[in-house]
């Protein structure tokens, strides 16, 4: 695992050699630091539309939708004859983050869900596998005889995403292909909120099962939330869910408002920190949120300005690490602790589109829970570890690296990453490190 090592003060990520590590099947061994995440397998497809094209075929913009098979083929034939996709890569929200997970870590992760069984060169799953980290173990996905789904992402002259979704087997994953030992030996299990969309799914029961072992082992449940037309259609559903299961939430702003009905960032953490212990929160121009619990005893100040928001001196403990609410000790005092961080340069100079920049932000996150548990392991006696936490990081330097991370994603017209983070270049980005 590349991280955390011995970091170089010149990078934040320091790493430079691109050694790697045999993938092999044994995830019982006690040297193994991967992550689990269980997805709808798409492929997405992106094609730049103007707003009428939307209204012409009933699709809500800023919303993921699900469409039939028929009007997805007619959709994507006239696009491909007007020549306005731009691309088709391997998508979910869940293979992103993982696939982005292995290439920052160069550790593995197992996706789990439905694909075709039958694949040939050129089709909708060959470009899924072609496309996705070697890191990425595919060997437990269940093979179905049935077509990829398919997302269709609309993106509008103003940047914004429209998705059209075409389930094929996207939801036909079994619990008997929940691996429970590839579970409980992990440094996380990752989620979405699509998956639990119909709970009579088979995804849905599969994933509920995965999430009972999780939990009786003691091992971080991750929920991304996917979309707020969702969460507003279930909003109930997903915040008896997130008290009962979740450790860590990522979100957006507009899912956000949905889940728990308030527009500032800050309160937004506030609030959803009374059912979880960490949550990232993305807000577009306005940067990234991080909120989480400590203990008061384990609580460090920043050294940097201290910033009033909604929240008086709300950065006050940034330099702390997250834990769990159940790790503190009887007389122990929880606090919640948050963290923000404005977009790196401000941005790239132009963003084709904004779809995988959260993922990205995430993938960092996961990196940084798998590298403490990976520190743990080889450093047991490390003052590092003089109590359980969540992340190997503080707040303050998680926002650091997921920010960075999103930028990276911003920068190109595909949500995954296909290669590490570049060193920083001093001329550009000096100021912006020295903060």
């Amino acid at each position: 695992m590349k991280f955390p090592g011995r970091r170089k003060n010149k990078h934040y990520f320091p790493i430079s050699e691109k050694d790697r590590i045999n993938i092999n099947d044994d995830y019982s061994d006690e040297d193994s630091f991967h992550v689990v995440g269980i997805d709808q397998l798409l492929v997405d497809i992106e094609c730049h539309v103007d707003e009428d094209f939307l209204t012409q075929h009933g699709l809500i913009k800023g919303q993921s939708q699900l469409i039939e098979t028929r009007v997805c083929d007619e959709i994507y034939h006239t696009l491909k004859v007007q020549k306005k996709i731009t691309g088709e890569f391997a998508g979910g929200t869940v293979g992103n983050t993982l696939h982005n997970f292995c290439t920052l870590s160069d550790e593995r992760a197992v996706l789990l869900g439905a694909i075709s069984e039958n694949i040939t060169v050129g089709d909708y799953a060959f470009r899924y596998i072609s496309s996705t980290s070697s890191k990425v173990d595919l060997n437990h996905l269940q093979p179905c005889d049935s077509p990829m789904g398919r997302a269709m992402c609309f993106i509008t002259p103003d940047g914004e995403r429209t998705f059209g979704i075409s389930k094929g087997c996207m939801n036909e994953l079994s619990p008997e292909f929940v691996s429970i030992p590839i579970i409980e030996k992990s440094s996380a299990l990752l989620i979405s909120a699509y998956i639990l969309r119909d709970e009579k799914s088979p995804i849905a029961q599969a994933t509920m099962k995965a999430c009972d072992f999780a939990k009786k082992s003691n091992v971080p449940i991750v929920l991304t939330l996917g979309t707020s037309s969702l969460i507003q259609e279930k909003r109930e559903f997903f915040v008896e869910f997130i008290k009962n299961y979740v450790n860590v939430l990522a979100m957006n702003q507009e899912e956000a408002r949905e889940l728990i009905g308030i527009d500032d960032p800050l309160l937004a953490l506030e609030k959803v920190l009374d059912w979880t212990d960490l949550a990232l929160l993305t807000v577009g121009a306005q940067g990234l949120y991080l909120g989480a619990l400590v203990d008061l005893s384990h609580a460090r100040k920043t050294t940097h300005t201290l910033h009033t928001k909604s929240i008086v001196n709300y950065n006050m403990y940034e330099y702390s690490r997250a834990m769990k609410r159940e790790d503190g000790s009887k007389d122990s005092t929880i606090i919640k602790i948050y963290s923000h961080i404005n977009p790196f340069l401000g941005g790239p100079e132009m963003i084709r589109n904004t779809n995988g920049a959260g993922d990205g932000a995430l993938a960092a996150l996961l990196h940084d829970m798998a590298a403490n548990r990976y520190h743990k392991n080889k450093v047991p006696n490390s003052p590092k570890h003089n109590t359980n936490y969540l992340t190997y990081s503080s707040l303050s330097q998680i926002c650091k690296y997921s920010n960075r991370v999103s930028f990276e994603i911003l920068s190109r017209n595909s949500p995954r990453l296909f290669r590490g983070l570049p060193e920083r270049e001093e001329s550009l980005d000096e100021a912006y490190w020295a903060k």
